[in-house]
């Protein structure tokens, strides 16, 4: 099993939902540190160690370093901001 590591960012936006999405979320990144590259989880384009699970209308941006996998980023699943935070955070 995995350590989780939450980025900051990743935490307010999850303070800011509903406890129920929250709940949701966190339930997703739990089930990621026994299996971080599940069948329902893609490589992000571009990206060489960034991947991508959904759960439900949200999208968990991750990657994995040996021990702990590292939640850079939630957001809207259909929102393209996310990809242009991932963007903005790697330069």
């Amino acid at each position: 099993m995995l350590k989780v590591d939450i980025h900051r960012d990743a935490r307010k936006f999850l303070a800011r939902l509903s406890p129920k999405h929250e709940r949701q979320i966190v339930d997703r990144i739990v089930a990621l540190t026994t299996d971080p590259f599940a069948q329902d989880t893609k490589q992000l384009h571009g990206y060489v160690d960034l991947y991508r699970a959904d759960t439900g209308e949200y999208r968990v941006v991750y990657c994995v370093d040996k021990d702990t996998l590292f939640v850079l980023l939630v957001g809207k699943r259909n929102d393209d901001e996310v990809y242009k935070k991932i963007e903005r955070k790697l330069r």
